[in-house]
């Protein structure tokens, strides 16, 4: 093998780099294990302890802990959990903003009375029967009669037109909020987000897997990219006024702190008597370090008094430092976060606003400006008329972050002819002040204005991090909310597997992979099969350290992946085997058939794995969700086992033939020796045999379809969530098989959210039907199926007390990504036919592969029909389905692939052989190889499926099948269908010759 130097390089820094990547998750590993044992059980602690390091070094004396767990490997939510949080789009701003703000008396009191409505599932409705109340002959004509409405609302239009009005146009603001959220969280980077509409008017549930920085997905959904340009005041303006605030709330508080006293001296008598104790102890044992910790206390006492003495006659200053700030900058004060809002006490108080300038308004700076950011700036902003800023948000038609080797990670802005006017008017008359850029009430920065700007050009600036800077760029290009957006409900969802599901996941992938190794070495030997199970755990080993450098999300679609790449290097490396083998047979040196056997498999393996990469890459294109995560990992997954089957392992095998330690190696074993090798079966006189029975299958699933048709889950079905906390810990895998039978024929599912005492219970059980009989009946099959866990709860109390929120919801996978997903197997299936068509040079081989991948997947989900509800576990449609179904395309294609890459091989090397024969013997001579890659997947899923969790083992079952049924297509389905039309292309040209 030739640049062998070059190779390796490649090998150790790939190696290193991978290394590197993974250590932050053994690193967040140690110190989240410390935290636990601190805490010792009590969540308080734990995440007091873990603020405490989050912005320590803790690795490699540059690293903080926060950044390392922005660095590791990050699970989805079915494997570790993440944030599941439910907005909700206040529907009253919608109304408001229709009515063009409209200050009419009625209609104000009206919306407020029905906000005080709880449980307001239409708003609508509410807002209309309540103005009704204040007004019986209320005309909503004349409310909402704008210029913006003017095409649908007229004068003389009915209440109830307007109503249906209003209705469409408050869908279509929760539409543009929806779509606004996509588009900020697919920039945020997360990997399938799950996003919902929730049938209450204005909710939309979203779950972010992984996501490891809470405080910033907070900002980045509930921001509605309001964006401001403010005036501002300078301090020397304003420290007089605030002196002046400063005195006059000390003297409040001695007027109140008067008739207290006397109550409290009392208090205050015990302490000298504390103190004598003290000094009695001391002068008995006559300890230096008694005496030291009297002098210690005392001071500490002294320190106390004066501090407090202090804030008492300095309320304000004490707290905002404002004398130590810049007299020519607009920042009044530097603030402790803790102490934030008392000072917005204080400075929204009567007695501040009585002093204070009107026009005065107060923000605070995004970011703290400390090290260990606890320390935030307050700003003094100066209202143009009306109490608004100068220049709005809404002139930005761009913006983008950019770095400048100055300033550092910066967000550009370009605006309007309008905007670009106004601004340059705004700067024209600020020079030499700062201008506070603000969005949504929080400043950015308040650079200082040197000249006029033209051009409607500007920046942000404010030392952020590139990945601030590219958050706050997204929040403004990705449009305005059309209404404020806030967050209602905030869980932290515990992983949908469980605790004990992923152990049994591990220890399912530890038997597979002990299992796997020991299947090569039966098959080929002890030094052939430890270096091909070595090349596979390589292969494993950079998937996930290159997962970890890209700061992907790991889902279980994402696993479907890494076990389709796995079953790819295993069967790279029986292709190499097998064709060594070939080698040896034909009387060659171990060396040269040890390089021939790979050079001969190269473009078997070449093919299979760049076919599987071009589905890949169509499924990253157009695939979201659970697609997406597939896409992704399988893509590094085949790339790597490229690298290692190809590289790695011949790396091995070279230096150790020449150390002369693997001249003896026969890559048989005496199990294996005459297994399979010198097979005559005659595949094409059975292409009918074959046909009947592929017939007499589809004929079985389209008779299910249509009397059984497919147990749809919630991902497809929708259904309702409801949030169940327990006293004590549970498991939700016993809390589900307690709910089987009495949601038989139903999908359900049980997963742990926030705490291991609280769980959420999803079942699609009369989905369709709604009122409040419908809920009660569900409750009380909850309430019955778990009530050996209830204890003496009645009825009202489990409904009332434990039950912490009900939600209806809508199909998680919408409309638009089902069709996506449609779209994008249907692309990758096209570009890939069209690649084996330009490889090939043949349709025949391209028919063939499109004919047997369709009849696989039919038969994976005709299967589904036929059988859910016999098995004993789930067998539902959802997500984790469609990547099962995705894991099988790839493989029956890998495998498609391989023998028709040999049936070439064969035509090339043997031309006057008929076409029977070629196929015949390229069909034999590749058996071997079919089957072992096959018995080799089928032992790790079963490994999964009587080992692994529950939630998996529909997921594996899926797989199972669809390697069988995948192999049997490509020799009965691929092959024959590729022989008919060859052979009818070979008789046309008979024919045509025959006739010359």
């Amino acid at each position: 093998m030739q640049n062998k130097g070059f190779i390796r390089v490649i090998a150790v820094l790939l190696t290193l780099i991978c290394l590197f990547y993974i250590s932050f998750s053994v690193v967040t590993a140690i110190y989240n294990n410390k935290a636990k044992e601190y805490a010792a059980g009590d969540e308080a602690k734990y995440k007091h302890y873990i603020d405490s390091i989050s912005t320590e070094k803790v690795y490699w004396w540059y690293y903080t802990y926060q950044q390392c767990r922005e660095m590791e490997i990050g699970l989805g939510l079915d494997l570790k959990g993440g944030m599941n949080v439910t907005l909700q789009i206040s529907v009253a701003d919608v109304l408001k903003s229709l009515s063009n703000n409209n200050p009419d008396p009625n209609f104000n009191a009206a919306i407020a009375a029905a906000q005080a409505q709880a449980g307001n599932n239409d708003f609508i409705a509410s807002f209309y029967n309540e103005y009704k109340k204040i007004d019986p002959n209320v005309r909503l004509a004349a409310i909402f009669s704008t210029f913006q409405l003017k095409d649908k609302i007229t004068p003389k239009s009915t209440n109830e037109e307007v109503i249906a009005v209003l209705r469409n146009e408050l869908n279509s603001a929760v539409d543009n909020s929806y779509n606004v959220l996509r588009t900020r969280i697919d920039r945020f980077g997360v990997v399938a987000p799950n996003i919902q509409k929730l049938e209450k008017d204005g909710l939309i549930s979203i779950e972010l897997p992984g996501i490891k920085e809470p405080e910033r997905v907070r900002k980045l959904l509930q921001g509605s990219a309001n964006l401001e340009f403010w005036e501002t005041y300078k301090l020397d303006q304003l420290i007089a006024k605030l002196d002046a605030v400063n005195n006059a709330l000390a003297a409040a508080n001695a007027s109140q702190a008067t008739d207290s006293v006397a109550a409290e001296a009392p208090v205050t008598e015990p302490a000298p008597a504390a103190t004598d104790t003290t000094a009695t102890a001391a002068a008995a044992t006559g300890d230096s370090t008694a005496q030291s910790l009297k002098a210690k206390l005392q001071k500490e006492e002294s320190d106390a008094e004066m501090m407090a003495r202090f804030r008492k006659q300095n309320p304000l200053l004490s707290l905002m430092n404002y004398t130590q700030a810049y007299g020519g900058s607009p920042v009044i004060g530097i603030v402790n976060k803790n102490d934030t809002a008392a000072v917005n006490s204080m400075l929204s108080s009567k007695i501040a606003r009585d002093i204070l300038p009107s026009d005065l308004i107060l923000r605070w700076t995004v970011k703290p400006i400390d090290e260990k950011q606890t320390m935030y700036e307050l700003v003094a902003l100066k209202a143009g008329k009306g109490g608004k800023a100068p220049l709005g948000g809404d002139v930005i038609t761009d913006a983008r972050d950019d770095f400048d080797k100055i300033k550092g990670s910066v967000v550009s802005m370009t605006m309007n002819a309008e905007g670009a006017k106004t601004w340059e008017k705004l700067t024209r008359d600020n020079i030499g002040n700062a201008i506070a850029i603000v969005l949504d009430n929080q400043v950015y920065s308040f650079p200082n204005v040197h000249g006029a700007i033209t051009g409607g050009s500007s920046e942000i600036t404010g030392g952020f991090s590139p990945e601030e800077a590219k958050d706050l760029a997204n929040v403004l290009k990705s449009g305005k909310m059309a209404a404020s957006v806030t967050i209602v409900q905030e869980d932290i969802i515990g992983p949908s597997l469980g605790q004990e599901a992923i152990q049994n996941g591990l220890i399912s992938f530890l038997v597979a992979l002990v299992l796997l190794m020991a299947y090569l070495i039966i098959m080929y030997g002890w030094t052939p099969g430890l270096i091909a199970s070595f090349g596979v755990i390589c292969n494993l080993f950079f998937t996930v350290g290159i997962l970890a450098s890209l700061q992907a999300v790991l889902t279980l679609s994402g696993i479907a992946g890494i076990v389709l790449s796995l079953a790819m290097a295993v069967d790279a490396n029986v292709l190499i085997f097998e064709r060594t083998k070939e080698e040896l047979r034909a009387g060659k040196n171990m060396k040269s058939a040890v390089a021939d056997g790979y050079k001969n498999a190269f473009s078997a393996i070449f093919d299979s794995n760049l076919t599987s990469i071009i589905t890949g890459v169509i499924l990253l294109i157009y695939g979201t969700g659970p697609i997406l995560g597939f896409a992704t990992t399988l893509i590094i997954g085949i790339a790597t086992s490229f690298f290692t089957a190809i590289f790695i392992t011949r790396l091995i095998f070279e230096a150790g033939l020449k150390r002369g330690k693997f001249n003896n190696m026969t890559f048989t074993t005496a199990i294996s020796r005459n297994f399979l090798t010198d097979t005559h079966i005659n595949f094409v006189g059975l292409r009918k045999i074959g046909y009947i029975c592929i017939l007499a299958v589809i004929a079985v699933f389209v008779v299910s379809f249509f009397t059984r048709g497919m147990n749809q889950g919630i991902d497809f079905s929708g259904g309702r969530n409801y949030v169940v906390r327990f006293e004590q810990p549970v498991s939700p895998l016993e809390i589900e098989n307690m709910l089987e039978p009495s949601f038989e024929g139903h999908s359900l599912s049980v997963i742990t959210i926030t705490s291991s005492n609280q769980v959420r219970i999803s079942t699609n059980y009369r989905i369709a039907d709604n009122g409040e009989e419908v809920d009660r009946e569900i409750e009380t099959k909850l309430y019955e199926g778990m009530k050996s866990l209830l204890g003496d709860t009645t009825y009202e109390e489990f409904s009332e007390n434990m039950i912490q929120s009900r939600q209806k919801v809508g199909p998680t996978i919408a409309d638009d990504i089902k069709v996506g997903a449609y779209w994008a197997v249907f692309f990758s299936l096209i570009a890939m036919a069209l690649y084996i068509l330009l490889r090939f040079r043949n349709i025949a081989f391209s028919a063939g592969t499109l004919v047997s991948v369709a009849f696989t997947t039919f038969s994976v989900v005709g299967l589904y029909s036929l059988l859910y509800g016999v098995l004993p576990f789930s067998m539902e449609i959802d997500q984790n389905f469609v990547a099962a179904v995705l894991t099988v395309i790839g493989y029956s294609v890998n495998d498609t692939v391989v023998i028709f890459d040999r049936i070439r091989e064969e035509k090339t090397l043997y031309p006057k052989r008929d076409l029977v024969t070629s196929i015949n013997s390229a069909l034999n001579s590749t058996l071997p190889r079919t089957i072992n890659t096959g018995q080799s997947t089928i032992i790790v899923l079963l490994c999964i499926l009587l080992l692994g969790a529950e939630s998996v083992r529909s997921f594996a079952f899926a797989m199972l099948f669809g390697v069988i049924i995948g192999t049997l297509s490509t020799l009965f389905v691929a092959t024959p269908i590729a022989y008919e039309i060859q052979r009818r292309g070979l008789a046309k040209k008979a024919a045509k010759e025959a006739a010359k």
